[in-house]
């Protein structure tokens, strides 16, 4: 596998409304511990849509790997252009930071948002440009943007072998409870308060379901 897909919830989705937020880490751990073993068998490109959540902490886990994988490169590719003006500016800025990083930035489009057709196109560019996905998805969970994702990955799986990947809700569990537990001699109540919008104890809480159209997030 050469280039891989990475995606999954919208922070809002999570119940995630800043980058200071507990639970933002151990998904990034959690992310960066899968793409370790496909770096080692020649993984080369990480693309996300780089909406904010998921995509930019896939990001985020990238550059802390490059040092140990030169070979791997970050892309971002967007469904239109601009995609961030209606965002906070804190949220703004933080784009920005990810923006000076990546190795490779496209849009899909490039007018401003105008309708759904937008992200259909960035969809399959994604797809078609990608030989597999890491979805950060609760799998049992209900409707939210992830869904969409693997529902049209494992399409393509059936019909040409597109490989699907999974980080679910107990996986990073596991790596919170882990890290927490060697310090829980020293500072006892240094939890993560409800982690993902009020739970990380195996489903993610919080969830408010997005745009299943991926429209604008006014964050």
């Amino acid at each position: 596998m050469k280039n891989i897909l990475v995606t999954g919830y919208r922070a809002h989705e999570l119940g995630i409304y800043s980058n200071k937020h507990k639970g933002i880490p151990y998904i990034r751990q959690a992310i960066a511990a899968r793409l370790i073993p496909l770096a080692e068998e020649g993984l080369e490109w990480v693309i996300t849509p780089g909406q904010y959540g998921v995509d930019l902490w896939a990001c985020e886990a990238v550059f802390g790997l490059k040092r140990r994988y030169p070979q791997l490169k970050c892309s971002i590719i967007t469904a239109y252009s601009r995609q961030e003006e209606k965002w906070s500016e804190e949220k703004q800025q933080y784009y920005r930071q990810i923006l000076q990083q990546v190795d490779f930035f496209a849009e899909a489009s490039k007018e401003p948002y105008t309708g759904p057709w937008q992200f259909k196109a960035r969809d399959e560019l994604l797809f078609r440009k990608t030989d597999g996905i890491l979805l950060v998805y609760d799998e049992d969970a209900g409707d939210a943007s992830p869904k969409f994702f693997k529902e049209r990955a494992l399409k393509k799986q059936a019909k040409d072998g597109y490989a699907y990947f999974s980080i679910g809700s107990e996986e990073i569990q596991a790596i919170a409870d882990e890290e927490q537990s060697a310090y829980v001699d020293d500072s006892p109540d240094d939890g993560l308060d409800g982690g993902f919008g009020g739970s990380l104890d195996g489903s993610f809480d919080g969830r408010s379901g997005g745009n299943p159209d991926g429209s604008p997030e006014y964050e």
